[in-house]
């Protein structure tokens, strides 16, 4: 029970059980497929986490997540960098970053700012995908009890190849006037990202694997990544999951009329398709998400908004960040602070008592602030 937005009270323990509504594999998603080699960096019984708040309202929801941690006694210790996108220069900080991801193993992140004009840098947020190899984003979109939508019961986790693909980040000006993008796609990265997805479907109790792609255009690329799913659906056939394709246009419409049909969805799009789950669950700032490698994982929220427009003004949903951080302790192993967490943070949204401006919700007054969101799930504990 909620006591208010600025009842930061402590309980007696915050190993509360999760709710029976909190399924692990499809709001935490703990069942990730065992890929990597070596275990995060660990000290004295405490983990050391890369943390990079990132630009526009990073700062503030980082934040959020320090002072929940700090509540619980997390065994998390932080090395922070404040990589910037929206500045010029920092590629000093950038690499710093970078060296403590590849020592850690393990970071938090906001999302970086990537300029639009072509005198801008390339994406940091890609730069890292694809120099540390963490092939897979995994955004979870579920409804969540108490926070009605249009559609109710909505529940499935969307899986995108991060290294190549349209995110090869290859293009030229081969004449003036005439630019050339190149897509590279590769049958090793295509049977990758699919395997992880039925890994993932496999772990997580889900039924149903749909292959989104363009193959009736891009014949050749997206029809690679077709024929190694239809091939490799074959050797999980025994497992009963169903599986089908769909054209990623059709897929878009069927999103926003059918979506309960969806359950795991591997595919090349998924910065489009994750902007139209988060929008059916109501909206970005609830939407957690993890990119995972071989090596590494990176956990950042599922959808890529810097949201520069409320930057500074403590309007900021924090839920998507709090949810991905809960995803990070998960993947280190620590389930019943992570369960503690996501249980606060849902009996906040469910009550209804305490809501920032995006998810409607109302104050006496005002709306809810970044700071009454953080105290409220606090109060939870």
């Amino acid at each position: 029970m909620v006591l208010g937005p600025l009842a930061a009270i402590a309980r007696p323990s915050v190993l509360r059980p999760s709710q029976q509504a909190l399924r692990t594999a499809t709001t935490l998603s703990a069942g990730f497929p065992k890929i990597s080699k070596r275990l995060p960096t660990k000290y004295g019984g405490v983990y050391t986490v890369t943390l990079i708040p990132g630009d526009g309202i990073g700062a503030e929801i980082t934040d959020s997540v320090k002072e929940i941690f700090e509540h619980v006694n997390a065994p998390i210790e932080w090395e922070q960098y404040d990589v910037s996108g929206a500045t010029p220069g920092g590629e000093g900080v950038f690499k710093q970053a970078m060296e403590s991801l590849q020592r850690n193993r393990v970071g938090l992140k906001g999302i970086l700012y990537t300029p639009i004009d072509h005198a801008g840098h390339n994406s940091w947020n890609v730069a890292m995908r694809q120099q540390l190899d963490i092939y897979a984003s995994v955004v979870l979109c579920k409804s969540i009890k108490g926070f009605p939508t249009r559609h109710s019961n909505v529940d499935f986790a969307i899986i995108r190849e991060n290294t190549e693909g349209e995110y090869s980040g290859l293009e030229h000006q081969s004449f003036p006037g005439v630019v050339e993008s190149l897509k590279v796609s590769t049958r090793f990265k295509a049977e990758r990202i699919i395997r992880f997805a039925f890994d993932f479907a496999l772990k997580n109790d889900r039924k149903k694997v749909t292959m989104v792609h363009k193959a009736n255009i891009m014949k050749l690329g997206d029809g690679l990544y077709l024929n190694t799913f239809r091939r490799i659906a074959e050797e999980y056939k025994s497992s009963g999951i169903q599986t089908n394709d769909m054209i990623v246009d059709n897929t878009s419409m069927q999103l926003v009329a059918k979506p309960h049909q969806f359950d795991v969805m591997p595919n090349l799009y998924g910065a489009i398709v994750s902007n139209i789950g988060a929008a059916l669950v109501g909206g970005p700032g609830i939407v957690p998400g993890c990119n995972i490698g071989r090596e590494y994982a990176l956990f950042e929220p599922g959808c890529r908004h810097v949201a520069k427009d409320i930057m500074g003004t403590n309007k900021a949903n924090p839920a998507a960040m709090i949810l991905s951080a809960t995803m990070m302790l998960r993947h280190l192993g620590l389930d019943a602070i992570a369960n503690a967490i996501t249980t606060s943070t849902y009996d906040v949204i469910s009550t209804g008592k305490v809501r920032t401006k995006d998810m409607g919700g109302k104050l006496p007054r005002r709306n809810a602030t970044t700071s009454d969101f953080t105290a409220a799930v606090i109060a939870g504990l």
